[in-house]
């Protein structure tokens, strides 16, 4: 679905999840994975179904899996992850890519993975695996011409 086409949230439920996310992002960056992921979570519940036509989705579900993945739930990263690319303006978003790349490597997915983070490589460049574990990096680099 093209991000144009993606319906609006009436004003006080998107009030409510930017509120929502951004405590689930305050508790992230404190590395309270846990409490972020149940913050980001009321949030998801928030949006209407179906829930993937939502722009919103795309963004709850990109925290979700972040705090998910640096929590070490790789499972649940993954299953965020993957409904992720079903909303809007997932395809082709390179944190997105880079962090299903990640899963899927971290899953022996090795195929799939180098897929997945040359789409993140692609859309921003080296730049984003700058913060990660340089494995991820040194893994696409054994994959492809960079």
């Amino acid at each position: 679905m093209d991000t144009s086409e993606a319906p609006s949230l009436d004003p006080s439920t998107h009030e409510s999840i930017k509120q929502l996310c951004a405590a689930g992002d305050r508790l992230a960056k404190e590395q309270s994975y846990d409490d972020a992921v149940n913050e980001y979570s009321a949030a998801w519940m928030l949006l209407p179904d179906p829930k993937n036509e939502w722009e919103a989705a795309t963004w709850i579900l990109a925290a979700i899996a972040d705090a998910c993945f640096l929590g070490g739930y790789k499972t649940s990263a993954r299953e965020a992850l993957e409904y992720a690319m079903t909303c809007p303006g997932a395809l082709g978003n390179p944190f997105l890519h880079m962090r299903l790349g990640q899963v899927l490597l971290d899953s022996n997915e090795t195929g799939r993975a180098a897929d997945e983070l040359i789409r993140a490589y692609m859309g921003a460049g080296a730049e984003i695996f700058d913060s990660e574990d340089p494995r991820y990096l040194n893994f696409l680099k054994t994959q492809a011409k960079l």
